[in-house]
């Protein structure tokens, strides 16, 4: 293992979309035994600041592959496609209209039960595009495609996350 490793060659899984959460969850726990600070005390300090980098190295590329969102730009920029949100903001006249409909829904729900209504939508869209997605990634691939799916799915995410702010407001009112 190198600290220059991607993450799946780190966790010693397949470049894929499709991951077997229980198989990512049981490799971070062996290698967090492996690498964690208090093995090396015996060692010496410069032996515990490399197992603290290792640990923080292992704890990084677990966050980035737990989230299928996260896994799949990283996906994309290791295929040499980053997924570049800040300055690619392009989407099909068709996902934006959805979203148009999606935050007028939003602004005229009137209590939990609409928005809660409009959330389950959005999110059975969202569990569409992600397996749409790792069609994209693990199957054809086309790397080109799937940074605009990821994109897509950031604006996604980001609406739930509205969504969710509604909600916890409507809570602190009641």
């Amino acid at each position: 293992m190198k600290l220059s490793d991607d993450d799946f060659t780190l966790f010693g899984l397949a470049p894929r979309q499709a991951l077997d959460r229980a198989d990512l969850d049981a490799r971070r726990r062996e290698l967090q035994a492996q690498v964690h600070p208090d093995r090396f005390a015996a060692e010496g300090a410069a032996a515990q600041r490399l197992a603290m980098q290792w640990a923080v190295r292992v704890n990084q590329g677990y966050q980035r592959l737990k989230d299928p969102l996260s896994r799949a730009a990283y996906l994309c920029e290791l295929r040499g496609v980053p997924v570049a949100a800040e300055s690619n903001t392009a989407m099909p006249r068709e996902f934006l209209m959805q979203q148009m409909q999606w935050r007028e829904a939003l602004e005229e729900a009137a209590d939990r039960a609409a928005i809660e209504a409009l959330d389950s939508a959005v999110a059975q869209e969202e569990r569409t595009m992600l397996a749409g997605l790792a069609l994209l990634l693990d199957e054809r691939p086309d790397a080109v495609a799937a940074a605009a799916r990821v994109r897509a799915l950031m604006f996604v995410a980001r609406f739930r996350q509205d969504i969710e702010r509604r909600l916890e407001a409507l809570d602190s009112t009641h």
